[in-house]
């Protein structure tokens, strides 16, 4: 990419513009500055000129008076005949830079505050100096001083003075080739990116040059008129903005011959559109509901986002509502206090059935009832329809009344 402005990295900056456009539209950051408009020494060399003027209160009038004009093409105007051949100016003022006025035999009508003009039309620069005059009539009182505003000049009646006004810029000496000087720059940066790495979007010359940078779709979208340098108007246009687009873009104007070199600087932020949401209140009595249900779809309003649609049904309160909204709430009371009532009655009748006991299970061990010894011989007394023994199952009913009907056996567990 080319440099942001090495051709002149002391550009002025003249102003600092915050530019918000929304995503899709066309951006237009301005730029004009009528000192750079081209006009291609329409005044036939005419447009640098200078003019003498003297402010005097001789008469009591305190009025303002034009003396002399000079031209750079050479031609000269005294505008008093009182002056002719009494004031001048050099001939080769514009190829030195000295301006200055010869006045000869000076009179106490000439005292006064002088000015010196110097106009450049085409670069549209404007440069005064001011001398202030004094006439004496004694020759040991002739001197020059400064005021503090200005420098003074007392002379004696009748001598010749000569009141200086010097500048030697080249702007005033010289003449130039002004279409190949002028030229302006389009830079941008990228949000992070400083200013001398900056890249290089158009270069837009007097003369009708015109360079662009950077991907295609980026010289499509941002351009400046042709007219440019005939209205003054550099500024640019970006269609169609991107996210992409945002970041800091600098116009500089170059007019070389002018000694011209601003800068202007543009913060462009790119934000969403907003989008229009529009609400409907529908606020109807006993027709607010069919509406809102109705199978038949609401004429399209093309004004109304689609997606974003919000309709707000508002239904008039009143005791009917009081009482449905309290009758959902009764409602939801009422069940959870039967599921409680449930749960309650499950709960005893499980308490009374009482807990089965296995007899296989005792610590994880089978019981062999016949490593027991059941001694039977007390039983014999009684009748066996009188003894009443509460079994807790039927395994050991069974076993009881195999040891009943079969006398124990002794077993000597020492053997």
């Amino acid at each position: 990419s080319v440099p942001a402005d090495a051709s002149n990295p002391d550009s002025v900056v003249v102003s600092v513009l915050n530019i918000s456009a929304t995503l899709g539209s066309q951006a237009v950051l301005p730029c004009k500055s009528y000192r750079m408009v081209w006009t291609q020494d329409r005044l036939n060399d005419r447009q640098r000129v200078v003019h003498w003027d003297v402010y005097s209160n001789y008469y009591g009038d305190n009025k303002m008076e034009r003396l002399y004009d000079m031209y750079s093409a050479g031609d000269q105007r005294v505008y008093s005949s009182y002056n002719q051949g009494r004031i001048f100016m050099p001939q080769n003022a514009f190829t030195d830079g000295n301006f200055s006025l010869v006045i000869k035999d000076v009179a106490e009508s000439d005292e006064g505050t002088y000015s010196c003009n110097l106009h450049h039309h085409y670069c549209h620069l404007y440069e005064t100096v001011k001398i202030q005059l004094a006439i004496t009539k004694k020759a040991e009182d002739a001197n020059q001083y400064w005021d503090g505003e200005k420098p003074v000049i007392v002379a004696q009646k009748g001598s010749t003075v000569m009141l200086p006004c010097v500048n030697h810029n080249h702007i005033w000496t010289e003449r130039h080739s002004e279409e190949e000087q002028q030229v302006v720059h389009w830079d941008r940066q990228p949000p992070g990116v400083p200013h001398d790495r900056a890249d290089r979007l158009i270069d837009l010359y007097a003369s009708g040059e015109r360079r662009s940078y950077g991907p295609l779709f980026i010289r499509q979208k941002m351009n400046i008129t042709d007219t440019a340098f005939a209205l003054g108007d550099f500024s640019l246009r970006i269609s169609e903005l991107e996210s992409a687009d945002e970041g800091t873009y600098s116009c500089h104007l170059h007019h070389h011959y002018c000694g011209l070199h601003e800068r202007r600087i543009y913060q462009v932020f790119v934000t969403e559109p907003v989008r229009e949401k529009k609400v409907v209140n529908l606020t109807t009595h006993n027709i607010a509901p069919a509406i809102a249900c109705s199978p038949f779809p609401l004429p399209s309003d093309p004004n109304v986002v689609r997606g974003h649609n919000v309709i707000n049904v508002i239904i008039p309160e009143s005791r009917v509502h009081f009482f449905q909204q309290l009758g959902y709430i009764l409602a939801t009371l009422l069940l959870f206090i039967v599921l409680l009532i449930i749960v309650v009655l499950i709960t005893r009748k499980r308490r009374q059935r009482g807990y089965e006991y296995n007899v296989k299970k005792y610590g994880e061990k089978d019981v062999n009832l016949k490593e027991f010894t059941v001694d039977t011989t007390d039983l014999t007394q009684y009748k066996s329809e009188d003894i009443r023994l509460d079994y807790k199952n039927n395994i050991l009913k069974e076993k009881a009344e195999q040891a009943r009907s079969f006398p124990a056996k002794n077993i000597d567990l020492d053997k």
